[in-house]
């Protein structure tokens, strides 16, 4: 999950860089890396598994650099360095080679839609910043007043979010990269792998585990590849300690993905739990709207630490009343298994 701060500054609109502060121009220059290293690193792991082939070492100069230049192409294609999401070097041939064999599409079309649904979702935020509680409200709060503050602020940060991820996906649709592949030979079944924001899903889910595969979804497909799958012992704790890492190591960002990793961790004990007491229909009617509560609230206080840059102001969100959703989980997951290791 990237910094509120970086997503808001990142532009698919190259005219405007200029116009910029030169702190604002440095975030997107870091976000633009950050890119660029999760496409090396893709690109090392599918040369190491197999995936994609170097050619023969043997051949003149001439095939070495024919054989580097899809490499160098999907390295240094533009439009994804400017807000990404990741896309695998073999979804970038199918792609490429599909926008040639198949029908032909209407890019620009499908790029003003998103750019209408980006609009709509930025007007929608700015409605919703209309009635105040911003974050900073949290030293003024008091009881489960800082519950609604907080999770008012969180539902502002995921509208930026949104609105720039579906900005990303217009940038790439008129690029001529959509997210159907036509009848391409070899396209991968995964239509949804050049897109990031799967709104309802995140917005409906009563699974912190699903909202985290959800989110960010071309990144979670990256950390799992990378760290999850490939670490020997604890991978959720990995997968969580090296996303912390990777977003800067800042105090709220330290805690708050450490506490996510709990949360999915209690998540997937939790669940399995609480439907096997839901037996009618209106328990589990109960059931999954609590736990969507639960889960939204959960959200709201892990996106709330990590927008926290100084202890001062983690300690504030750690007193208030919005600590008691993360505890109960906590406590929950203690519980579940000190009763399994009973049995």
């Amino acid at each position: 999950m990237g910094v509120f701060r970086e997503q808001h500054c990142r532009t698919p609109i190259t005219a405007t860089l200029l116009a910029l502060s030169p702190p604002c121009r440095l975030t997107i220059a870091l976000s633009s890396l950050m890119l660029q290293t999760q496409k090396v690193t893709s690109l090392a792991l599918d040369i190491h598994e197999g995936k994609v082939t170097m050619g023969s070492e043997r051949g003149d100069g001439r095939e070495t650099l024919l054989q580097a230049l899809p490499l160098c192409s999907y390295l240094l294609f533009f439009p994804a360095l400017l807000g990404g999401p990741l896309c695998s070097f073999r979804r970038f041939q199918v792609q490429i080679q599909g926008s040639c064999m198949s029908q032909p599409t209407r890019p620009l079309r499908a790029a003003g839609q998103k750019c209408l649904c980006a609009l709509a979702l930025h007007l929608l935020r700015m409605a919703v910043r209309s009635c105040g509680a911003p974050l900073a409200c949290l030293t003024d709060c008091t009881g489960f007043g800082c519950v609604y503050v907080v999770w008012h602020s969180a539902l502002l940060f995921k509208l930026a979010y949104y609105s720039q991820w579906v900005l990303d996906e217009a940038l790439l649709s008129a690029a001529g990269f959509g997210l159907e592949l036509g009848h391409a030979p070899g396209a991968e079944a995964a239509c949804g792998d050049l897109s990031d924001a799967d709104i309802w899903t995140l917005e409906t889910t009563n699974r912190i585990a699903l909202f985290t595969r959800t989110w960010n979804k071309s990144t979670s497909r990256w950390l799992r590849r990378l760290v999850f799958q490939r670490s020997p012992a604890q991978p959720l704790l990995a997968t969580f300690a090296f996303s912390a890492w990777w977003h800067g190591l800042h105090p709220g960002q330290v805690f708050g993905f450490l506490c996510w990793a709990a949360m999915v961790e209690a998540d997937y004990r939790i669940h399995p739990f609480l439907r096997s007491l839901a037996k009618s229909w209106h328990t589990k009617l109960l059931y999954k709207a609590l736990t969507w509560v639960q889960t939204q609230l959960i959200i709201a206080y892990i996106m709330a630490a990590v927008e926290m840059r100084n202890f001062s102001a983690l300690w504030l969100l750690g007193a208030s009343y919005n600590s008691f959703f993360p505890l109960l989980y906590g406590v929950s997951l203690l519980w579940l298994v000190v009763r399994s290791r009973q049995k």
